[in-house]
């Protein structure tokens, strides 16, 4: 890891490193270019003519957008920079969750390797205490294993050393943390200072966003050390929490090994004590040689200790290497950000410089002795630079040796990754042969615990045993020696694993990084070389316009030179030829001016020329300052692609990055189009706040629309750079991917390798659990089979014990056919007897192995039967269920008939109530008897229900009970036929009876009919009605009961259903199956079970059987006996003669059976509420059951929907705080826009007052000008008309040109003032300026606040929108979830619900059986009622016929009697009816004593048959009993004859061997004290022994006091070293505190400078600004220029014209003047002499002057002749002059301006004048007018918003002052004086005399001083 973050540190560092020295030396080259350009040219910057400023514009231009391009290329890097780090973090983060997993691997291994030893040891010292059976032996072992805890007790002991190590190692580390801490603060504070000197020597003003990237810096790195921190204090909590864990396991593993130890003392005592009782057994040969396999043993685990010690000192080795290694690391991540600041620094610097390049242009206004400064100053610091490039290239020569180390890095990473297959390949055999090993060990421990249960049983296999524990103990020691070999194999290769990942990892990365960096390198001089390859170009091309300018400018100096060599000529011409006209001294002043101008025009292009050899030679200089620099360039690229073409051949693992690279850039991409569309909808925006600012101004709206176009220019460039940078992207994707291609197949291949690695350990871990699965069956399976062995073992035994017994027979038979011959007759009964036992017990032994086979065979049979039955029963289960739906129907139609027959009930029960005294006390005994048949049938239906439910074990009756059954049936259908056949009779002897004993029976009718009139009047008492009221209320109640039920039942149906619909879909189909196949092995369960217990349960089921159908019998004979008593009832009733007795008797009849109806309803009633309310109590336990499944559901449910509402909760929350996000994203936007507004607000009122300084300038300028021109005299006009000589006039001439320089004078003496003024203006204007600059400032500051918080909220709602994703996958994970557990669910419902369809099913089918049940019983109730009605029918017929037949008889007496007329024989008939009568009654008494001893006899019979069937019982008791007696008989005098023989083998053995002792005693009796005295020592031996053991048990415990106390010692001290961590910690605490806040001071004052470097920045912009509008000015004041000079020429052409034409006149007048000399025209004279006259008196005279000099009168002379007559010459003179108004020029007079004829000729000239100077007419536009103003916008408004007056004026003096240059052309230049259309009859009109505005644009001046700059003059015409 260390290594690996060292070389990302170095990679980053050494492309930073190139970056910046890049950087420096290209900025170094550029300023040191600018800086010599400013030295040379800025004394003559003034005249620059307009290409060079084009050039200088697009050279600035390319500057910044180099600028931009390099800040992006810086902002990319960053942005990689950043990128790796996350990268870098990740992948740190994922080695140590696999150095964690590889911990636990580790942790999880030595337990099971400990595990492993301690049951080898278990294994080891169980082996030789149970194949020793010596007390002496288990005391080494003990001891072994004793030994084995302690030293495992102190490795764990010496793993918490380890710890306290690890902890004391990372208090180190951070006392090392804090110092690189100070040393880095020392950094920071030693290049605060170098930024510090640099901005004092003049890089004051770094940019915006490089403050900002500083302040993320300082953001990211404190980010850093709070990771950091985390890290540290997390790594610190770890150790704890680890140490926590190692003591609690320290003492729980100290707990197990004292209890193991207790255990094991045990086991030696009770060793001790058997072994003390079995001394004399053993052999002393075994004794010996288990010892010394105990001290081989011993001696081997002493070895396997030693070498796990040694394990764990690699282990802790390693450890302590990782340590090491994470401290590497550590220190290379701060390296690696010091080298960073580092770097970053430099740029700073570098970027300081690249503003400087600002200043410099901002500079080129400055004077020269400044720029000479700044220049020494800039030497200066490209000296530092150079200093700080040679420190560079040291840096980049030192990371070239690192590269080159990690070349070799490589090489070595390839021979490791071999080794590490190779090892992986051992790794997996040893992980095969560790679970083959684990496999034996299990079966070993299975060996063993069988091995000590046969020791415990057999003691005479001791010899086999002990054998097979020898060959065991081998095999252990192989396998031992195995593990061991392959433990250390397996940890050596883990341990070089380990290292050889570590080492790939980190070289991976490191190569990863460095073709990063070389990439990056590469790109970057590509990018460098291509810049200056086209500076060179321009720089070319620049040269060429300026060598092609200046041959321009020297054409144009010699045309110059020409035009003035002409100029000259002509004016000496003039000078010879005509010295009289007075425009002469005009064109002399017009010759001077174009003579000044072209002196200026010579001076600036000789400044020029000069400036351009000087730029020149500066660009020569510079062209071979950037031929070495390329040179360099191109050394380093050669040198970067040499070392890339040898890192390229090791880089296979680069491709990774690469990927990675290519994801980035694609982002960066993506990211760019956003951004660009993000422009272009802010690009939109603007465009319509434009378009809503045009509604205020259309000349603000070209403005923007102006800007707009730049901007758009500028992005169209910025999108082709970007698509340059996309196609190179494209290229180098194209590389990438060929590299791509080559290496994904390796990495496919380690892919492959490292997955099949993965499948192969997921396969072995599955392995590892199917096995032990399979072990844990296997476990169960041993354990039946040791089951089954223990019985085989002891029917062997048996077997073993029966064949010993058969050869002791056979040799007893020998031995008595022996004696048999030899001795005597009478011995030979007994060995017969013996022999017959013997053969007895062979045939018995034979019959029980058949008699067991028949068993087998029997039970399969049974097993079989069941199957068939269990089909048949399912099968009469289905036609129960059709028998069962017919009963419902006849049950439902019944209910029907029982609501009828109660209707009729009702009123029949009123006849009742006549009859009902007479059965009163019948009915009580009939009630009782009714209540205890109720019972009885209650009990019976419970039965029946109950065998019913039982279903299938009605029918596992065997054969013979049916067959028992059927026959008891068969008696009972005999008693019940006796019966009838005793009714038959009975019936008989009462017709018999009843024929003899007629008279009785009238008599007791006559009784009958006296008891019946009683009853009627009984029947008004109480008693009956309550009866019948009481019957009445109880069916009600009944009615009412059923009716509940019924309701209940549908409610429980309906649940019952509801429930039964979910849990049908709850159960499937397979679980149906499931059911089935364990109800069938149940079945077979219990029916072995039952076949087992010997058909006791059979037998209960048959009695069961029994006792139900006696009962059943006996309810068929108690109806008989009812019908026998209701025939005596019909019998009695049938005596009473009366008509009315036998209605009675009739409806008697009727109402019993309707009584016996409605028991027998009741009963059904009864019974079907017991069932009912049996499956009432079903239903509810299903019901119950399933609210439970329904409730554990519903809980499940509940959770879910828990976590979907907690769910849903944060989504909720989520979207609000993305809403709330929103509406402040809004907020700010509205803000922003506010500010905007405030923005232009502020730009407006700017505008405004720029306009208004404007507007006073002019103004200033404006009176200036009007003084100047007023200050001007008029010194043409006063030229007198005089006949003087030429010299006269020069001499005149001479004095106006003094008197003009010193008009001169004065005016650049007002022209000083006015610069002063303007000077102050300015000053003011700049002050206004600063303090807008300064709200601007704000603003900006504002806005750039609101960006950051922008930048901040968008950063926000990413992360949000990444936590809304994270949740929306984790919804959707739920969702799956629940959808499975809905699935889950259903599957479970299914399962429910054909779990329910079976249950239904089975429901249906005992509901069915129960019915086809109850129909029979009601079928066999009818018949007994058809055949109750058919005896009562008979009887009544039979009663009937002996009516009539009494009847007739009686009828026949009468008749005889009336016949005879005899009355005596009425009284014997009376008599005889009295005596038939008591007849009657006597017969009845016996009929009544005849019934009591039926039913007595009826009792008696059922006492017989319950008597019986108790008999029976006993019979089949007792038959069992005797069986079993039998058996036990059997069985006992089977082991008593064998105890009797074994007895008499054994006596006869014994003598054979007293007798043989006997013989032997004297020989062995030397012997046996021999081996006594043997005894008796081992004896003392093993009591030696005992004494070892004992002290060893005392010292064991010493130990463990000590290792007690040594615990509590420890938990002291680790108690101690937390509070010492806590106190370390503490002061952590305060160092970072105090740490913290130095920071934060420091960022407060990096905030501060940050800030001041702002505002710096923004007034450089500004001047920037100015200094680009003063450009564009100047650009369009040259075009103006141009255009002027076009304009000079075509007025020189015209000029020229005017020239001949001039010539031509003066030819003409000379020859007029020659033809004219000494003529007086007279019309002249006349107007003359009438303008005497009308010219006013004071001014005559002048008028008589003219005449003189026209007259050729000298002055002196005139002024005489005035002087003696002034007043001669009055009004004639004037006359003369009045016709001459054609030659006077036409003045146009103003409407102020009256004919002032009264005032002087110059008074009226000056006013002339001074009305000229203020024109109302407007001048005519020149040609330029098309051109457009200058960029001011204040300008702009004033034309729009001030007044039309104003206006006028303005355009009249600065609107054509800033139209044409004022350097060039003046007024005398421009145009001639001459008027050459004047030249008519009245002579030539002179255009002085005419308005200047109709002719010329006025100028005013400007003064220009020779002490102020080009810059200065520049903002004056700007301000102007």
């Amino acid at each position: 890891m260390s290594s690996w973050f060292g070389s990302l540190g170095s990679g980053l560092g050494q492309s930073l490193g190139q970056v910046g020295g890049s950087l420096a030396s290209l900025s170094g080259q550029i300023s040191n270019f600018t800086k010599d350009m400013l030295m040379e040219g800025t004394e003559e910057v003034e005249e620059l003519p307009n290409a060079r400023r084009k050039e200088v514009e697009a050279i600035h231009t390319i500057l910044r957008s180099e600028n931009e391009r390099l800040k992006k290329v810086c902002t990319d890097l960053e942005e990689k920079h950043e990128a790796s780090e996350l990268q870098i973090k990740q992948q740190s983060m994922s080695y140590r969750t696999q150095l964690q997993q590889k911990e636990v691997e580790i942790s999880h291994l030595k337990a099971r390797q400990i595990a492993l030893q301690d049951q080898l040891l278990k294994l080891q010292s169980a082996a030789p205490s149970g194949t020793s059976g010596v007390g002496g032996v288990p005391a080494t072992t003990a001891s072994s294993s004793f030994g084995y805890g302690l030293s495992h007790h102190a490795s764990a002991l010496h793993d918490d050393d380890m710890d306290f190590g690890d902890v004391i190692s990372s208090q180190r580390e951070i006392n090392r943390l804090s110092n690189e801490v100070s040393r880095l603060e020392s950094e920071v504070g030693h290049w605060r200072h170098i930024a510090q000197t640099s901005k004092a020597q003049g890089s004051d003003n770094p940019e915006q966003s490089e403050i900002c990237k500083l302040q993320n810096i300082i953001k990211e790195l404190k980010q850093n050390r709070s990771q950091e921190i985390d890290d540290h204090q997390h790594e610190m909590s770890v150790l704890q929490n680890a140490h926590q864990q190692k003591l609690t396991e320290i003492a729980r593993r100290h707990r197990e090994e004292l209890s193991d130890y207790e255990e094991r003392i045990e086991e030696l005592e009770n060793l001790l004590q058997q072994g003390g009782s079995g001394i004399a057994v053993t052999d002393h040969s075994k004794i010996h040689e288990m010892q010394q396999t105990i001290q081989v043993l011993q001696t081997e685990k002493v070895e396997s200790t030693k070498k796990i010690s040694e394990l764990e000192d690699k282990v802790k080795d390693i450890n302590e290497k990782l340590s090491s290694a994470e401290n590497d690391r550590d220190v290379l991540t701060k390296e690696q950000e010091r080298l960073n600041a580092e770097n970053e620094i430099k740029r700073l610097s570098n970027l300081n410089q690249d503003t400087g390049l600002g200043e410099d242009n901002m500079k080129l206004k400055m004077h020269v002795q400044v720029l000479e400064k700044e220049n020494s100053l800039l030497n200066q610091e490209k000296e530092e630079l150079q200093v700080s490039l040679s420190k560079l290239n040291d840096e980049y020569e030192v990371i070239k040796s690192k590269a080159m180390r990690d070349i070799d890095l490589d090489s070595e990473l390839h021979n490791l990754r071999l080794n590490l297959e190779a090892k992986e390949q051992e790794l997996n055999q040893s992980i095969t042969e560790k679970e083959v090993l684990i496999a034996e060990l299990e079966e070993l421990d299975k060996q063993n615990q069988e091995a000590t249960k046969h020791m415990i049983l057999i003691k005479d296999q001791l010899s086999r045993q002990q054998s097979e524990g020898d060959n065991a103990i081998s095999k252990l020691k192989k396998d031992l020696n195995d593990e061991k070999k392959r433990v250390h194999q397996l940890e050596d290769d883990k341990m070089n694993m380990t290292k050889e990942l570590d080492m790939q990892k980190e070289k991976l990365i490191q190569s990863e990084l460095v073709l990063n960096d070389l990439h990056l390198t590469k790109q970057k001089l590509e990018d460098k070389v291509g810049d200056l390859v086209d500076q060179l170009n321009k720089s070319h091309t620049q040269n060429l316009n300026i060598q092609k300018e200046n041959f321009e400018l020297q054409e144009h100096i010699k045309q110059k030179e020409e035009e003035l060599s002409r100029v000259r000529e002509e004016l000496t011409q003039f000078l010879h030829q005509d010295s009289n006209s007075n425009f002469k001294d005009d064109l002399l002043k017009e010759r001077e001016a174009e003579i000044r101008n072209l002196k200026q025009n010579l001076s600036e292009v000789e400044q020029l020329n000069e400036n351009l050899k000087k730029a020149v030679f500066e660009l020569k200089t510079e062209n071979g300052k950037l031929n070495l620099a390329c040179e360099d360039v191109r050394h380093q690229l050669e040198e970067s692609t040499a070392g890339n073409s040898q890192a390229s051949l090791d880089k296979d693992a680069i491709v990774k990055a690469l990927k990675l690279e290519k994801r980035q850039l694609e982002a960066e991409l993506c990211w760019a189009e956003k951004r660009l569309l993000e422009e272009a909808s802010k690009f939109e925006q603007t465009i319509k706040e434009l378009s809503e600012a045009s509604n205020l101004s259309t000349s603000a709206l070209q403005l923007e629309h102006e800007r707009l176009i730049k901007l758009n220019q500028e992005k169209d460039f910025e999108i082709a750079e970007l698509r340059k940078n996309i196609e190179q992207m494209d290229t180098d994707h194209k590389e990438t991917k060929k590299v791509l291609s080559s290496s994904l197949e390796e990495q496919k291949q380690l892919t492959q390798f490292v997955s099949e690695k993965e499948i192969c350990i997921k396969k072995l871990k599955e392995r590892g659990s199917e096995l032990q699965d399979e072990l844990d069956k296997l476990t169960q399976v041993l354990k039946k089979n040791e089951i089954l062995r223990q019985t085989i073992e002891e029917k062997d035994r048996n077997l073993g014990s029966m064949k010993e017994e058969n050869n002791h027979l056979k040799e007893e038979l020998e031995r008595l056919r022996e004696q048999q011959s030899r001795a005597a007759p009478m011995a030979e009964p007994k060995p017969i007897d013996s022999i017959t036992e013997l053969e007895s017990e062979v045939s018995q032994l034979n019959v029980i192995k058949d008699s067991l086979e028949e068993e087998i065979k029997h039970h399969q049979k049974i097993i079989e039967d069941q199957n068939q039955s269990k089909i048949q029963l399912l099968q009469s289960l289905q036609e129960q269920k059709k028998e069962m739906d017919e009963i419902k129907y006849q049950h439902e139609q019944m209910s029907v008939t029982h609501t009828q027959l109660f209707l009729e009930k009702d009123e029949e029960i009123k006849t009742l109530q006549k009859t009902i005294e007479q059965i009163k006390t019948q009915l009580r005994e009939e009630r009782q008897d009714v209540q205890t048949e109720n019972s009885v049938i209650f009990q019976e239906t419970k039965v029946q229900g109950l065998n019913i439910e039982n279903g299938s074990e009605k029918h596992d009756l065997s054969k013979a009970e049916t067959e028992r059954l059927v026959k008891g049936i068969k008696e009972r259908e005999l008693e019940i036929k006796l019966l009838n056949e005793k009714n038959i009779s009975l019936t008989k002897q009462i017709d018999q009876l009843s024929k003899d004993e007629v008279g009785k029976l009238t008599q007791i009718i006559q009784q009958k009919d006296v008891e019946i009139q009683a009853l009627h009047a009984r029947i008004s008492s109480a008693s009956y009605p309550q009866d019948v009221v009481y019957l009445q209320q109880q069916l009600q109640a009944y009615a009412m009961e059923r009716e509940q039920v019924l309701a209940v039942l549908s409610e429980k149906t309906r649940e019952n259903s509801h429930l039964k619909t979910e849990y049908h879909k709850m159960m499937d189909i397979v679980a149906a199956k499931e059911a089935a196949l364990n109800k069938l092995q149940d079945e077979n369960k219990t029916l072995s079970t039952r076949f087992e217990s010997s058909g006791q349960d059979m037998f209960r089921e048959t009695v069961q059987n029994l006792s139900r159908i006696i009962r059943e019998k006996d309810i068929e004979i108690d109806a008989l006996s009812q019908k026998c008593q209701t025939l005596l009832a019909v019998l009695q009733t049938s005596n009473t003669g009366n008509e009315v007795g036998s209605v009675n008797s009739n409806q008697f009849e009727e109402l019993l059976q309707e009584r016996d109806k409605l028991k027998q309803q009741v009963k059904k009633m009864e019974e079907w509420k017991q069932q009912v309310m049996t499956t009432v109590q079903n239903m509810q336990h299903e019901s119950a059951q399933l609210q439970e499944e329904l409730h554990q559901l519903q809980a499940q449910v509940l959770v879910d929907s828990d976590n979907n509402s907690k769910l849903q909760v944060d989504y909720t929350g989520l979207i609000q705080s993305y809403e709330q996000n929103e509406t402040k994203l809004k907020n700010f936007g509205q803000e922003l826009a506010q500010v905007q507004h405030s923005i232009g607000q502020l730009c407006n009122t700017k505008d405004l007052l720029l306009g208004k300084l404007d507007i006073i300038s002019p103004q200033l300028s404006s009176g200036s000008s009007l003084t100047s021109q007023s200050a001007e005299p008029p010194r043409a006009g006063k030229s007198d008309v005089s006949s003087e000589s030429s010299k006269q006039e020069i001499e005149e001439l001479r004095k106006s040109l003094q008197e003009k320089d010193a008009t001169i004078r004065t005016l650049q003496e007002n022209n000083h003032r006015l610069s002063d003024s303007i000077a102050a203006n300015s000053e003011l204007e700049r002050q206004e300026h600063e303090q807008t600059d300064s709200e601007i400032k704000q603003l900006k500051e504002r806005q750039d606040v609101l960006q950051k918080s922008l930048k901040e909220k968008d950063l926000l709602i990413k992360a949000k929108s990444d936590q809304l994703l994270s949740l929306n996958e984790n919804i959707t994970n739920k969702v799956s979830e629940n959808e499975l557990l809905r699935q889950a669910v259903t599957n479970l419902k299914e399962r429910t619900l054909i779990l329910e369809m079976d249950i239904c099913k089975l429901k249906e089918e005992n509901e069915k059986i129960v019915e086809t049940s109850r129909e029979k019983e009601t079928e066999y109730q009818a018949l007994q009622e058809t055949n109750m009605k058919l005896s009562m029918m008979l009887r009544e017929k039979e009663f009937e016929c002996h009516s009539l037949k009494e009847k007739a008889l009686a009828c026949e007496q009468l008749l005889k009697e009336k016949e005879q007329g005899k009355t005596g024989e009425l009284n014997q008939l009376l008599n005889a009816v009295k005596s038939m009568q008591e007849k009657t009654v006597t017969f009845q008494q016996e009929r009544d004593q005849v019934m009591l001893a039926l039913k007595q006899k009826q009792m008696e019979n059922t006492a017989l048959q319950n008597e019986v069937q108790h008999l029976r019982d006993k019979e089949l008791r007792l038959n069992q009993e005797l069986e079993r007696l039998r058996n036990h008989l059997l069985e006992s005098e089977d082991s008593y004859t064998r105890e009797a023989l074994a007895a008499e083998d054994r006596e006869a053995k014994l003598r054979k061997k007293v007798t043989v002792l006997e013989e032997k005693l004297v020989s062995s009796s030397n012997a046996m004290e021999n081996a006594s005295h043997q005894a008796s020592l081992q004896v003392e031996s093993l009591q030696e022994q005992l004494n070892m053991v004992t002290k060893q048990r005392d010292e064991t415990s010493l130990q463990l006091s000590v290792s007690r106390e040594q615990v509590k010692q420890y938990a002291l001290s680790l108690s101690n070293l937390q509070m010492v961590l806590e106190h370390f910690q503490q002061e952590e605490k305060t160092k970072y505190s105090a740490e913290l806040e130095k920071h934060k001071q420091l960022i407060a004052e990096w905030k501060k400078k940050a800030e001041n470097l702002e505002g710096k920045l923004v007034s450089l912009q500004e001047r920037l600004d100015e200094a680009n509008a003063a450009l564009d000015s100047a650009s369009r004041l040259t075009e103006q220029l141009d255009l002027k000079e076009e304009q000079i020429e075509e007025l020189k052409k015209q000029n020229e014209l005017r020239q001949e034409m001039l010539d031509d006149v003066q030819k003409k007048l000379m020859n007029l003047v020659n033809s004219t000399e000494g003529k007086v025209d007279k019309v002249l004279m006349r107007n003359l002499f009438i303008g005497h006259f009308h010219t006013p008196k004071n001014q005559r005279h002048e008028v008589l002057r003219l005449m003189g000099s026209i007259l050729g009168i000298k002055k002196e002379e005139m002024e005489q002749l005035l002087k003696e007559d002034q007043g001669g010459v009055t009004r004639w003179m004037t006359g003369w002059l009045g016709g001459g108004s054609k030659s006077v020029p036409n003045t146009p007079l103003r409407p102020n301006q009256q004919s002032l004829l009264n005032s002087s000729f110059s008074e009226l000239f000056v006013k002339f004048l001074e009305t000229e100077s203020h024109p109302s007419i407007p001048p005519p536009k020149l040609s330029v007018h098309d051109m457009q103003p200058l960029d001011s916008p204040g300008r702009r408004r004033l034309d729009t918003s001030g007044p039309e007056s104003f206006k006028e004026t303005v355009e009249s003096r600065s609107g054509r002052r800033t139209d044409v240059n004022p350097f060039l052309a003046p007024r005398s230049a421009a145009v001639p004086l001459i008027n050459p259309a004047g030249l008519g009859p009245g002579g030539p009109g002179h255009l002085l005399l005419k308005p200047i505005s109709d002719v010329l644009p006025t100028f005013t001046p400007l003064p220009v001083l020779p002490d102020n700059s080009a810059g200065a003059v520049l903002k004056d015409i700007l301000k102007q």
